[in-house]
């Protein structure tokens, strides 16, 4: 089942508003927990932590930015 134009938007700025703040607590609370890392590694790790929330959610934010292409002219 497709999402919608409309439901996309609303869901993108849910993830974003509520979603994206709880991973980016989740993820330092990790990071926090384990032994630290050596400074290069621990920078790895949050890049990859800043990349890897998008790729499942990809779906959601794609053509979010354009005009709705249901919308009557």
């Amino acid at each position: 089942m497709a999402l919608s134009y409309k439901a996309r938007r609303r869901w993108s700025l849910v993830i974003l508003l509520v979603g994206l703040p709880l991973y980016i607590v989740a993820a330092v609370a990790i990071m926090s927990a384990i032994p630290r890392p050596p400074l290069w590694l621990e920078l790895a790790i949050y890049v990859a932590l800043g990349v890897v929330w998008a790729l499942p959610l990809r779906f959601v934010f794609l053509g979010v930015g354009k005009a709705d292409p249901d919308a009557e002219e």
